[in-house]
């Protein structure tokens, strides 16, 4: 067994079976076609459904708004990355050159995706069964104070930070719409003023743009503290 991928492997909490999983998991698409995007569509679907039956159980007298916005906070972005910063996945990434260039391996949407990926893996070198121990066990802390941990929307916690620091609000903007009628994407761009600090995001109508953009926003202003 490679000795960088046990030691990740030793981290995670879960030996594999197939090594080439986790290497493929670790694989960003700058490498080329084999990559781990397909991995990280299985473990998407995987974490939302094992954390959507947790709180289920969990929480019998919260109602499905409380319960729906719970689970975005647990399987954003910015929780995964945090994660997946906690295992230094990072150091273990195979990235292409222009991402290794540009510190790819500290990039917080590039470890969550390779944290989806993982778990991805681990699904299909054992079973969800498995891929559910997993995750509750990474998620323990977080769901034992879940009830305590903000549930405002992205664009309001946005606007609250940069309040706090007495910056100018956030200006949005439409840069594109793409698309037919019926299926159209927005893209959306979020900028800073103070920060000259432009993200861009998209999403199938405006507002869920603009969430998108805020959200890595202020992903962002995280690494840059």
């Amino acid at each position: 067994m490679n000795t960088n991928l046990k030691n990740l492997s030793n981290k995670l909490g879960y030996t594999f079976r197939d090594l080439k999983l986790l290497e493929l998991a670790l694989s960003h698409r700058s490498i080329g076609k084999k990559n781990n995007e397909r991995l990280e569509f299985l473990g998407d679907s995987v974490i939302g459904y094992v954390m959507a039956e947790e709180l289920y159980q969990r929480f019998n007298d919260e109602n499905e708004g409380n319960l729906t916005r719970y689970r975005s906070l647990l399987v954003k972005g910015d929780t995964l990355a945090s994660i997946a910063r906690q295992f230094d996945v990072g150091q273990y990434l195979k990235l292409g050159g222009g991402e290794l260039k540009t510190a790819g391996f500290r990039r917080a949407s590039i470890l969550a995706d390779a944290m989806e990926a993982i778990i991805g893996a681990i699904t299909l070198d054992s079973d969800i069964e498995q891929a559910r121990a997993c995750i509750l066990s990474w998620y323990q802390e977080r769901l034992n104070n879940i009830k305590s941990l903000d549930l405002k929307d992205p664009k309001t916690r946005l606007q609250e930070y940069l309040q706090s620091q007495k910056f100018d609000l956030p200006q949005y903007k439409v840069i594109s719409v793409n698309g037919k009628e019926h299926a159209q994407i927005f893209q959306v761009g979020c900028y800073v003023k103070e920060l000259s600090l432009t993200i861009t995001s998209e999403g199938n109508n405006r507002r869920a743009a603009e969430q998108k953009s805020a959200e890595l926003m202020l992903e962002q202003i995280e690494i840059n503290k």
